[in-house]
């Protein structure tokens, strides 16, 4: 027959099947079953077995209760969502079974415990409400307060998420929304019923209409922002208390980076190992704050489309910029803020620690030192500006500094974190319990007085409490009042009625100590939490500040400039450099290069030249400064002038995506045609070797018809780079008015390439592969056959070849020279009137009909 608590957990765990139960029974917190089967696996603890009643004996694993957040993070990570059963009543006054509850159920969403943060990333809970080619798309950091809500296109959604990265995402269920391998979590579709999220937005917040955050009748922001609420109520009320505000995001306010972009561009992730210190933001953030870090690494991902906004940026980045006493000074101040976001929505949230409380109040005393620096010098209008936003918070600062002692301990209650001269009450409770304190500590000096007994000793058990031992040797001394409470082996144990007076006086004055300090300060905590608006508003001041600041400090370490952005379509940089490629070479080897784009003029540029001479690093250079344009920052060239660009468009790279069981060639297709029915007039596109992942011929028609639909077609006419070893493209230009040809240009010396990695106007003639393949290391017997059939092929290609030689079957024919029998239909084609698939399947067609020729 199964026992209480074996009934008890059973019940709670059958609440909860699809969360790992953390049962807490006294230092540990156990599971049984399955769950600890599954723990111990995960965890890589020991898998034992309890009885619960008379022959039922089921699995065990546990932990202690001090080490929960270490073991937590590695069963988040793990992928599992952890339920958290605490004893809600005391076991020592409990009579029977001890109450028992969930308190919290953890999931990657709803995380707060900073051993698992990441201290300069955000960690969004998000929800999607579909419908109708919209979505509702809401995202709350319980850890900063951040609590946004707005409405999408329902084909841009992937790219939002793959911008926030969220670690959850919450979803209708049966609604078949992909979130792109993240934690999925489906709710009923109640949970984002406008009305009813409506409804549990205005309680939430107290307030009669949401009309001051901004979604008042927009019911899918409304639908997916009242599905987080409800999803915080039953698994985290604490995390919910944290969110204090919501704001409405509008459409169209920033750039939308997809996450093939952002993966191309190596924005926060470089090279083949994905490190984050080959990446933009890791060349850009010098922030001294986490709370900067995470700012910098948003705008990054959020490039800005208001052009007054941007201005506003880059006239801060300039004035840091323009002078180092300022940047250092501002840096010095910086290093001392703490993590206020976090702070703050701890403090209001009810788990700050007397610790996060003095941090939040030295962070805060930086505060006004950080305004006046900013208003500091004749140029100080935009610095000054920002500085406003910069909180004094005196009395915050005050009651803290009043209430908190110097050095307090870790944790509430043992009469060491509220400052003596805070409450006369808990000083009064103090100097009773020090009188019983000294008469106990002094008692073993005066009994061994006044009994004569030399190795007389006080101690203390959790049994017996304070006690009097004397060896059993001077058991005959041992004076009349002593109580014979425990007989060992070689000694006695005595209580006294006197001493044990002066423990409960000890003991009960302890309990009342920490009764009075954890009422004491969770009164502090609350009277902070009555400033968190404002203290946030400073936090999120500070950051910015922290992240401008840095974006000047990284301008004049590197000799960025200051780029003009504006309303135009032409894009024009000389000598552009790529900012992570410099960063990581010695100084002075990266080699610059000019770029001009413009819709009227030179739209399309088509760049030739050999593998390894720097094509890819040239087209993904432009499309990284243009981003950097638009978040504020300088730029790494000697001038540039930036057209605003709504949206930055890449397709780099072969691979294959083996998990939707999609080709080579089938990634590069759906790609380019995600780019193709996305892109508009004001888009860049940066196209690396479009047509690779197939036959010659195929790759040849398709990255041809692809360039022609982006310079022809009405809806597109946009700038774009086109980097391919398709030399018959270069006859574009002829063809196509506004076509350029340029290539990276190469030198040889009696056989040997040198890469100049300079970007001239002009077509490449040669791709120099094998003289690639030898650089690589290939074998040299190789590379000598490679020559001999590349002098064999070409041969055959040309006019004037070796007599009576066979033609090579795999020779490569110019689409730009058509054969005769399609040259007519080719030249009646309207491109512009026609898909891109239309396109492609028409010259599949073409390509069929020219070799079928006699």
């Amino acid at each position: 027959m199964s026992t209480p608590a074996r009934l008890q957990y059973l019940r709670i765990k059958a609440e909860h099947p699809d969360e790992i139960l953390l049962f807490r029974m006294g230092d540990f917190y156990e599971t049984f079953d399955d769950d600890a089967e599954v723990v111990a696996r995960d965890l890589e603890i020991a898998l034992t077995s309890r009885e619960f009643g008379k022959g039922e004996r089921v699995p065990l694993a546990g932990i202690p209760y001090h080490a929960l957040e270490g073991y937590l993070g590695r069963l988040i990570r793990a992928g599992h969502r952890v339920a958290l059963c605490e004893q809600t009543s005391d076991p020592a006054t409990s009579r029977g079974l001890v109450d028992r509850e969930v308190v919290r159920i953890v999931t990657p969403g709803t995380v707060v415990e900073e051993s698992i943060l990441d201290p300069a990333a955000n960690s969004y809970l998000a929800a999607v409400c579909p419908a109708d080619g919209q979505v509702g798309l809401a995202y709350a950091d319980i850890t900063t307060g951040e609590f946004v809500t707005g409405q999408v296109p329902a084909g841009d959604l992937a790219d939002e998420l793959a911008r926030l990265s969220p670690a959850e995402v919450l979803v209708p269920e049966g609604a078949g929304i992909d979130a792109a391998g993240r934690p999925l979590v489906e709710l009923a579709p109640a949970a984002f019923a406008p009305e009813a999220a409506a409804d549990r937005l205005r309680r939430h917040f107290s307030v009669l209409t949401l009309e001051a955050f901004g979604c008042e009748g927009m019911e899918l922001a409304t639908g997916s922002a009242g599905a987080i609420v409800h999803y915080l109520d039953r698994s985290h009320r604490d995390g919910l208390a944290r969110l204090g505000g919501l704001s409405t995001r509008s459409a169209g306010s920033r750039m939308l980076l997809d996450d093939r972009t952002v993966r191309n561009l190596e924005l926060f992730e470089g090279g083949r190992s994905a490190r984050a210190d080959a990446s933009l933001a890791w060349v850009l953030d010098d922030t001294r704050t986490a709370m900067g870090a995470r700012l910098l690494r948003r705008w990054i991902g959020a490039p800005l489309l208001d052009l007054g906004e941007l201005g506003t940026r880059q006239d801060v980045v300039e004035w840091f910029h323009s002078s180092a006493l300022r940047r250092l000074r501002a840096a010095e101040l910086l290093s001392g803020v703490s993590d206020i976001e976090r702070l703050i929505v701890r403090v209001r949230g009810g788990s700050a620690s007397p610790r996060d409380l003095l941090a939040l109040a030295d962070s805060l005393r930086a505060g006004p030192q950080v305004r006046e620096l900013l208003r500091s010098g004749d140029d100080a209008g935009p610095a000054a500006a920002l500085g406003s936003g910069v909180g004094a918070h005196e009395e915050v600062i005050g009651l803290i500094g009043a209430a908190v002692a110097d050095d307090p301990s870790a944790s509430v209650g043992d009469g060491r974190v509220i400052r003596r001269g805070y409450s006369a009450e808990l000083d009064a409770i103090r100097d009773g319990a020090r009188g019983a304190r000294d008469y106990i500590a002094g008692l073993e000096a005066s009994e061994r007085d006044r009994t004569g007994i030399r190795s007389l000793k006080v101690g203390y058990n959790r049994v017996f409490g304070y006690y009097i031992e004397v060896s059993k040797a001077n058991a005959d001394r041992v004076p009349a009042e002593y109580v014979r409470r425990q007989t060992l082996v070689n000694a006695e144990r005595y209580v006294t009625p006197e001493m044990k007076e002066y423990e409960s006086r000890v003991l009960e004055a302890q309990d009342r100590i920490a009764e009075v300090e954890a009422a004491l300060f969770a009164g502090v905590c609350a009277e902070v939490a009555r400033s968190a608006d404002a203290v946030l508003a400073t936090g999120r001041a500070l950051a910015r500040i922290d992240a401008l600041r840095s974006l000047g400090e990284v301008a004049a370490a590197r000799a960025y400039v200051r780029p003009e952005v504006d309303g135009g379509t032409g894009l024009e940089i000389e000598a552009g450099r790529h900012p992570v490629v410099e960063r990581m070479l010695p100084a002075g080897q990266f080699v610059p290069n000019d770029a001009t784009l413009s819709a009227e003029q030179e739209q399309l540029v088509v760049l030739t030249g050999p593998n390894m001479a720097g094509k890819s690093t040239f087209i993904r250079q432009v499309a990284l400064i243009v981003l950097m344009a638009q978040i504020g920052s300088f730029v790494p060239a000697r001038s540039a002038r930036v057209g605003l660009v709504d949206r930055i468009f890449t397709r780099v790279g072969l691979q294959d995506d083996l998990t939707v069981g999609q080709s080579t060639f089938m990634v590069e297709m759906v790609e380019t045609a995600a780019i193709l029915n996305h892109a508009g007039p004001r888009s860049l596109i940066v196209l690396d070797e479009i047509g690779r992942g197939t036959s010659t011929y195929d790759g040849l028609a398709i990255a041809r018809a692809t360039a022609e639909y982006i310079h022809n077609h009405p809806d597109l006419g946009c700038r774009t780079l086109f980097a391919t070893h398709y030399h018959e493209l270069t006859r574009l230009a002829e063809q196509l008015p506004r076509v350029r040809n340029y290539n990276v240009s190469v030198a040889e010396d009696r056989g040997e390439v040198v890469f100049l990695r300079r970007i001239v106007p002009g077509g490449a003639d040669r791709s120099y592969g094998v003289h690639v393949a030898r650089l690589a290391g290939l074998p040299a017997g190789v590379i000598a056959r490679a020559w001999d059939v590349l002098s064999e092929l070409e041969g055959a290609e040309s006019p004037n070849g070796p007599p009576g030689r066979a033609e090579s079957p795999h020779r490569q024919l110019s689409l730009l020279a058509p054969t005769p029998r399609v040259v007519e239909e080719l030249a009646a084609l309207d491109p512009s009137s026609m898909t891109p698939l239309e396109a492609i399947a028409k010259l599949y067609e073409l390509r069929d009909r020219a070799r079928e020729r006699p």
